[in-house]
């Protein structure tokens, strides 16, 4: 008789598992998915993407990264492509849609290769020595660029932000960026740094894009404690103080016998002069802006308001950190300390009216460390385009000043490599060849995409991308206002070489991880815990329900 087998179960009940050919497939296919929905917004003719959330808030942008976080995604795959636009977002600011639309056209060029039998592990080894190759040759063409130069920093921002709704106003906005970085960079050891968050960026609706503009120091979305304080003051000299104006309840308990209204109105007036005493110390070292991390009590506010001092109270840390960078004033915990050392200084203090809310604007510090950029719009979706588009740019010009090289954009450097990759991988033996190939076609359909999204015939622009790009320059990309293939030098398309390098590093590594997985185990969702007994309420014990 024939031992009958024992059917072993692996997994839990309800899970499933897809293996080989169909996992990667049904992978590449939510990573193309998701890099088919960002393709149409790919440079200045790109279209934007309406997105409601459950909350019915609604969000309307062109921004890669941004449309991707907002949207609820659920398979692992198409996860990882958001992911890496995260990343890339994080990481140098702009590309993220170039890296998601990249990774997903070197996943269907794989998918080709893989088809006709040429294992996963090949076509990763391909592409990622042709990355490596398209990066050499990008460096080989890239330009070497003055971190101080106003003129191509302008370029910079500039082309960032004429693929964004900021197209008509890019000119006034690129000041504002490339003003902004260039108060914030530092040199240290030789090397240029950049810390973003040295730029505090408010933004308001009301007005136009036009009436953005850059404050040399910090704007508090905060109004003046008392309405009789000094609304306007020349010639600033600000305290910033971490400790509150009140008299500290003390920790233990205390009990104090009062027994007649004289004793009373003693403990009131000594409670008084303690307070008077702190603000004696503020007027004393010469401040007349007082700026409270913590509160303020009444009786303070009634003092500093005589001694024409204007305050304000419950600043958050981080713009604490920053008004100590812009005005030069350090942040004091005891204000017994307090002198005229300590002390910041501005040419002016005021509060202004933004919108409907008042607002305390700290202004004209000299060689200020941070700075605040206002950010106006018709209405408040546009002002957070805005706000997007301005971070991609200050990140763009960031890349630059720190690292001082970039290219010809337009599609230029990709139909380039893709070019010199072509007749690099006529070195290759084996199927390595074919990957990098595929690798190549990939890169170059970024210029295809952009030629398409400017109504140009992509194959038209692609046969022409090809011709152009034998002259040996990396010049040549879509001139999308004519939709022709022109040389881009003379339109100041200018791109950072980082970022570039990103969008290739970014979209080269989830494109590989994606490929390396032949197998995929997804565990069953868990069950909701068991009812107590007797249904919805459990009854209590001797209880007759």
């Amino acid at each position: 008789m024939a031992q009958q087998q024992i059917p072993v179960v692996l997994l839990k009940e309800g899970s499933t598992e897809t293996k080989g050919h169909d996992a990667q497939k049904n992978n590449i296919q939510a990573a193309k998915l998701v890099a088919e929905l960002v393709k149409t917004s790919l440079g200045p003719r790109g279209m934007d993407k309406m997105i409601v959330d459950s909350l019915g808030d609604v969000t309307i942008t062109n921004d890669g990264a941004t449309i991707l976080k907002e949207i609820d995604v659920q398979h692992p795959a198409a996860k990882m492509m958001v992911e890496i636009s995260k990343t890339t977002d994080n990481e140098v600011g702009d590309g993220t849609t170039s890296t998601v639309i990249l990774a997903g056209g070197l996943l269907e060029k794989a998918q080709e290769l893989t088809d006709k039998n040429v294992h996963p592990t090949i076509v990763v080894n391909g592409y990622k020595i042709a990355a490596d190759k398209a990066l050499e040759i990008l460096r080989s063409v890239a330009v070497k660029v003055d971190p101080q130069d106003k003129t191509f920093l302008k370029k910079i921002a500039k082309t960032t932000m004429e693929s964004k709704i900021t197209t008509s106003d890019s000119k006034i906005l690129s000041e504002v960026v490339v003003d902004a970085i260039l108060a914030v960079s530092e040199k240290h050891n030789g090397k240029i740094k950049v810390d973003i968050d040295n730029i505090k960026v408010e933004k308001k609706s009301g007005g136009s894009m036009k009436s953005t503009e850059l404050v040399q120091g910090i704007i508090l979305d905060k109004e003046i404690v008392h309405g009789s304080m000094p609304k306007h003051i020349d010639n600033a000299k600000i305290a910033l103080v971490n400790c509150p104006l009140e008299i500290e309840k003390t920790e233990f308990d205390a009990k104090i016998n009062i027994n007649s209204p004289d004793q009373m109105q003693q403990f009131i007036d000594e409670e008084n002069r303690m307070i008077k005493k702190l603000v004696d110390q503020v007027t004393a070292s010469g401040a007349n802006i007082l700026l409270c991390q913590k509160g303020i009590d009444d009786m303070a506010q009634h003092y500093l308001t005589k001694a024409g001092v204007m305050a304000v109270r419950r600043i958050k840390e981080s713009d604490m950190i920053k008004l100590s960078r812009a005005t030069g004033a350090r942040i004091i915990t005891n204000i017994a300390e307090l002198t005229s050392d300590d002390l910041g200084s501005a040419d002016l203090a005021q509060e202004r009216e933004v919108e409907t809310d008042k607002w305390v604007f700290i202004e004209g510090c000299k060689n200020p460390k941070a700075v605040s950029i206002l950010v106006r719009g018709g209405s408040q979706r546009i002002v957070d385009e805005v706000d997007r588009s301005i971070h991609d740019a200050l990140m763009a010009v960031k890349d630059v000043v720190v690292n001082p090289h970039a290219l010809v954009g337009a599609g230029a450097p990709e139909a380039f490599v893709a070019n010199k990759l072509r007749e690099w991988s006529n070195t290759l033996e084996g199927r390595s060849q074919l990957a990098a190939q595929r690798f190549a076609d990939a890169i170059e359909n970024m210029a295809v995409i952009l030629a398409e999204s400017a109504g140009m015939d992509p194959l038209d622009a692609q046969v022409q991308l090809r011709q152009r790009a034998t002259d040996g320059k990396a010049v040549y990309g879509i001139d999308v206002d004519n939709a022709k293939v022109a040389d881009m030098s003379n339109s100041d398309i200018y791109d950072p070489l980082a970022v570039k390098e990103q969008v290739i590093n970014g979209a080269t590594e989830v494109a590989c991880m994606i490929l390396r997985i032949d197998d995929v185990i997804a565990g069953s969702k868990s069950s909701a815990p068991p009812m107590p007994p007797g249904g919805g309420m459990g009854g209590m014990p001797g209880m007759d329900m």
